[in-house]
């Protein structure tokens, strides 16, 4: 069920062509004026390890991102509210200016599913003369546009175009539909005329839908695989989106002003920035190596550096998370990078003595650069997340065995850079093994006498875009209910036991809890306060008082689902979830998003209706 891959030699866009298209609409900008507001979904049952305290203190990547992009190119008049600090935001009353946006723009996770369609039906209940455009994008919706589609005629709620891609296909559809709007118009009803005239139908990577204006759509266009960005430093700075971060509050409108840039580093501790993108592996469970057209993109080392400089210069962040999916992919590009930052000197002193960030790799991929692990500190690298999944490589193949993930952490150890294993938890694997290392606990107890100073344990789940995903629901492994309570989106987290063939998966509930609670307790915290892992002064302490802290909000959410997987009937699904609205190309092809199953719309009929336009 991975993403289908464009013609070979055109997954990328050609050089240049990002910078192009901001200098374009730097162009028109001037003559729109637009008010626009970026929505981060997020629904706070999600709050549990192992994203405990970043997910409040780490402004994330992706809305960001779309902040520096509409800044970048002339929209200033633009708010990021995020839900974490928002909770009672209406976008309904949001108004920026004094007026209401002309784009309401949300950005969601699976997981934030729900907050999603609430953020949407509340925009929706606006006339749809008066209404902004209505754009959605993020993790989601990459995979299944669909779901912003609403098919319930009572309740008619959807946005008016899912965004598949990236920045390139946003600042596109905004582009092509400013090129024909009329003074006067609204955005939303050039963004019709645009789409009902064929305008948008050759921007890859966006889905949008056909029928009458406010009801139920009769069917989804979808406009293909986006194109990549190769080279990441044509993307615009994200300094420029940190100025546009609602003020923490517990109001549904908006504050008259962005949060004043000497209070950004209080809030976001923690900046998130994109450096490298792909992965060489193929993990059954991972869907980034399609996402990525099996490529690997990356930034320059001046250019990541750069983007520390000027986010400390102007907000006072120190700390920083590389969004990557494999730092390590490539070792010269990578060699490349950490050369240049380490040798950047910042206010007369050395780069590493500055900033501290931290990213992804694979234990393979750590061997590969034992030898440069020292100037990978001197770059500033304190900490690295190492998917390990199961060292005994039973689970999944990626170079890695116990005798290799133990030398990756000593070798992380002895260089001062925190080891993060991420681990997953599945049917096969049992609590305790005796004269093996194939138990959880066992592996918990290697990793941390390795030098591991946190601890990530996920249950195997159906993760969309992956090569497994359609396989998990043939198995008939993934829940659809227990005892009576439906298996919401916001529980495909990792956390919950929501896939399995077991007859007992309550085992592997408490499974998931006793791990984390053998590596975070009193008692180590104790120990790591006299003798820590880390030569990070109190790095280990740290991630025992924030991991205990998590460790209970994660036990109070998941010990009631244990309950229900013990007593409750478990009903488990037949199917696929696919769109229940037809799906198909512009050129009446497949539509490359929709899953099997999904219905093909009925061109004949199809072709007598058109979408009104607003008056």
């Amino acid at each position: 069920m991975e993403l289908p891959r464009r013609d070979r030699g055109d997954e990328l866009l050609k050089p240049g062509e990002m910078l192009a298209l901001r200098q374009r609409l730097r162009a028109i900008a001037p003559r729109h004026d637009l008010a626009t507001v970026i929505a981060c979904a997020f629904d706070h049952r999600t709050r549990m390890l192992p994203f405990i305290y970043a997910d409040m203190r780490m402004v994330p990547a992706g809305v960001r991102a779309i902040g520096s992009a509409m800044a970048d190119v002339g929209f200033e008049k633009t708010r990021i509210v995020l839900q974490q600090w928002n909770r009672n935001f209406r976008p309904s009353q949001a108004r920026v200016d004094g007026r209401m946006p002309d784009i309401f723009m949300i950005s969601s996770m699976q997981i934030h599913s729900a907050q999603c369609r609430a953020l949407i039906r509340d925009m929706c209940r606006i006339d749809p003369i008066h209404r902004p455009l209505i754009i959605v994008g993020g993790a989601k919706t990459i995979y299944e546009p669909w779901d912003v589609f609403s098919v319930d005629a009572a309740d008619p709620w959807f946005a008016d175009c899912a965004v598949t891609g990236e920045e390139f296909v946003l600042l596109s559809l905004l582009e092509r539909v400013l090129s024909m709007r009329v003074d006067s118009e609204t955005v939303r009803t050039a963004f019709i005329r645009a789409k009902n005239s064929g305008l948008l139908d050759d921007i890859p990577g966006l889905v949008y839908a056909r029928g009458a204006d406010g009801q139920v759509p009769d069917e989804l266009i979808d406009t293909g695989i986006q194109r990549l960005l190769a080279n990441l430093d044509e993307l615009p700075h994200p300094v420029l989106g940190f100025r546009l971060l609602e003020p923490p509050g517990s109001d549904e409108t908006l504050a008259a002003r962005a949060l004043p840039a000497n209070k950004v580093g209080k809030y976001s501790r923690i900046a998130a920035l994109a450096l490298t993108f792909g992965c060489k592996f193929a993990c059954s469970y991972c869907p980034i190596p399609a996402y990525n057209q099996r490529q690997h993109r990356v930034k320059s080392g001046a250019r990541i550096a750069d983007e520390m400089v000027r986010l400390y210069q102007e907000y006072g962040i120190r700390y920083f998370f590389g969004a990557d999916d494999n730092f390590f992919n490539d070792k010269q590009r990578t060699l490349d990078i950490i050369e240049v930052m380490a040798r950047t000197p910042v206010d007369g002193g050395e780069f590493r003595h500055k900033f501290r960030w931290g990213t992804e790799a694979t234990v393979h991929d750590t061997l590969i650069m034992k030898d440069h692990l020292r100037l990978v500190r001197e770059a500033g690298v304190r900490a690295l997340w190492l998917g390990v999944e199961d060292m005994t490589a039973t689970l999944i193949k990626k170079g890695q065995s116990v005798d290799k993930t133990i030398q990756a952490f000593h070798l992380l150890r002895d260089r001062g850079i925190c080891g993060m294993p991420m681990m997953i938890h599945h049917d096969s694997q049992p609590l305790y093994s005796r004269n093996s290392d194939y138990g959880l606990l066992n592996q918990a107890r290697i990793l941390k006498k390795a030098g591991a100073i946190s601890l990530q344990v996920s249950m195997m789940t159906p993760s969309n875009g992956s090569k497994g995903y359609g396989e998990m629901f043939a198995s008939r492994l993934v829940f659809e209910s227990v005892g009576g309570q439906p298996v919401e989106q916001h529980m495909l987290d990792g956390n919950h036991v929501v896939a399995s063939s077991l007859d007992k998966p309550w085992k592997k509930q408490l499974n998931i809890l006793a791990a984390y609670g053998y590596f975070y307790n009193p008692l180590r915290f104790l120990v790591a306060l006299a003798r820590p892992k880390s030569r990070l002064y109190f790095a280990d302490a740290g991630m025992q008082a924030i991991g205990m802290w998590g460790l209970s909000l994660t036990a109070w959410r998941t010990l009631r689902w244990a309950w229900r997987l013990m007593n409750g009937e478990i009903k488990r699904k037949e199917t696929i979830p696919v769109s229940k609205l037809p799906m198909r190309a512009a050129n009446n092809n497949p539509a490359s998003h929709a899953l099997p199953g999904t219905p093909r719309p009925n061109l004949i009929q199809l072709s007598i209706k058109s979408t009104p336009v607003p008056s």
